[in-house]
């Protein structure tokens, strides 16, 4: 009823309360006591809908609705893999960097069996400050672009860039921009700190900066204000948020040099380099960025397979690359993650991480709970993936790799080995298995070498984008919600 009446008020801002009401009511009735009264009668008509509630009142739904029976029968075992596994299992702690972990998590495979190192990441922390930096800039631009084309400060484009001006999620293109403009780094040069593990309060400080700088800067377009001066308003503000973000993350070393003990207990170094010279020169030659491809599936009929699309307002550096989505079935996808693994090789993606999602011992499968026996009625799956985008019930939240796959005798995969950053106390020693029935409903995007992607399909990053609205589900971030809790 609530809903109705603010729709009401809305629409109808010079009716009077009354006419208001009477037109609410004839949308919909108010529930009568007897109805009430009829739906407490029937539950406890059930017996076993009370035995579910005295269940549910003291645990967890999610965890009382597990299927013991399903999860006895997964095994974590696969007759493909790549062949060594990073170590040690990573872990985001309270953020959203998934899918900077998953992205540096498969790169550290070639760079660790090159030079023979047991234990090694990445510095997240490195591509995650400047993430940081080169978000806030790009959604200032965005501010002012949208300003100039004269959309509203309450209109949906504003309101949705405004809602969230900055978080720790982020997209496959989104790292290939950071890597190929700033390199890498090992942690070891760059460590861990408070606001990198527990992000929350450092991005609450940057958002508000945000809004504040985007009132100033759709001022200075209302007043005709040249670009120069717009610029100049820009790094102004930028000077001020790379100061919050420097004080809480630190400021990445300009060179370094890596210390290390190979396999073999011999001593080796690296260095001194800078970032960009240590991914050129080390790491690209192993795993260039710009070799792999994203794939998507979006099953909705506004999306037809086989054509390009991307975003409006998606993106994370100013004259970076654009992010582009190329839309392909499902099965396209499963193909691309067995070639890959197949050939030596681990496979980022994104999928929405928490529908039938056992957490103790990681299985991702669609029989993972058994709803129906605890609340008698499907959840999760009740809609088909296209029409639970539409309404606003499913779309990616988290990152994770591929390391390894299952098959039948015909071939054909039937389970998934799956590395989390939650760290090794997490699921099966930080590992998780995904089924191929839930891979369909829940994956959403996958990253390969281009060389295991068939050339039609190749073709379709020749097209021009369809650009969809920056609402739209498949413009959702990976840990987009997380703002500095883990997914």
């Amino acid at each position: 009823m609530l809903k109705y009446n603010l729709l009401f008020t809305v629409t109808l801002k010079n009716r009077s309360f009354s006419t208001l009401r009477k037109l609410s009511t004839m949308v919909s009735k108010p529930l009568s006591i007897e109805t009430l009264n009829k739906l407490k009668n029937d539950f406890y008509a059930n017996p076993k809908n009370e035995l579910a509630q005295n269940v549910c009142t003291r645990f967890d739904p999610f965890e009382v609705a597990i299927s013991k029976h399903k999860n006895d029968k997964m095994l974590h075992v696969y007759n493909i893999k790549v062949e060594s596994e990073g170590k040690p299992v990573t872990n985001q702690e309270n953020s959203g960097r998934c899918w900077l972990f998953a992205a540096l998590n498969v790169m550290r495979l070639p760079f660790m069996k090159k030079y023979a190192i047991e234990e090694f990441e990445f510095s997240q922390t490195y591509l995650f400050f400047w993430d940081k930096i080169e978000r806030s800039h790009f959604w200032l631009n965005n501010i002012v672009a949208t300003a100039k084309q004269g959309e509203s400060l309450d209109g949906r484009l504003v309101n949705f860039l405004l809602k969230d001006p900055i978080n720790d999620g982020g997209q496959w293109d989104m790292i290939v921009n950071l890597v190929n403009k700033y390199g890498l780094m090992p942690k070891k040069c760059f460590p861990e700190t408070y606001s990198s593990r527990r992000s929350l309060h450092m991005n609450a400080l940057i958002k508000t900066k945000l809004r504040e700088y985007a009132k100033e800067l759709r001022d200075l377009v209302d007043k005709k204000a040249s670009d120069e001066d717009i610029e100049k308003a820009i790094s102004a503000q930028m000077a001020v948020i790379y100061n919050i973000v420097a004080t809480c993350l630190g400021i990445p070393p300009e060179k370094f040099t890596f210390e290390y003990y190979n396999k073999d207990k011999a001593y080796n170094s690296f260095g001194p380099l800078t970032p960009q010279q240590f991914y050129n020169n080390l790491v690209r030659p192993l795993f260039d960025v710009n070799d792999k491809v994203c794939l998507v599936n979006d099953p909705r009929s506004s999306s037809p397979y086989g054509r390009l699309y991307t975003l409006q307002c998606l993106g994370n550096v100013v004259g970076g690359r654009p992010t582009a989505y190329n839309n392909q079935p499902v099965d396209t996808l499963i193909k691309a993650v067995k070639d890959s693994i197949s050939g030596g090789e681990a496979v980022w993606f994104g999928c929405e991480v928490s529908k039938r999602f056992e957490r103790k011992y990681g299985l991702e499968d669609l029989d993972a709970h058994d709803y129906r026996l605890v609340f008698n009625t499907e959840i999760q799956i009740g809609l088909e993936k296209a029409d639970r985008m539409l309404y606003g019930d499913s779309c990616m939240t988290h990152a994770m790799v591929f390391t390894a796959v299952g098959t039948d005798e015909n071939g054909k995969p039937t389970k998934f080995r799956v590395e989390n950053s939650y760290s090794e106390k997490e699921h099966e020693k930080g590992y998780l298995l995904l089924t191929e029935p839930w891979f369909r409903e829940f994956v959403f995007e996958i990253v390969v070498d281009k060389k295991y992607v068939d050339e039609e399909v190749l073709n379709v990053f020749k097209q021009e984008a369809k650009v969809l609205p920056a609402w739209d589900p498949m413009g959702t971030l990976a840990c987009p919600m997380c703002s500095g809790e883990t997914c």
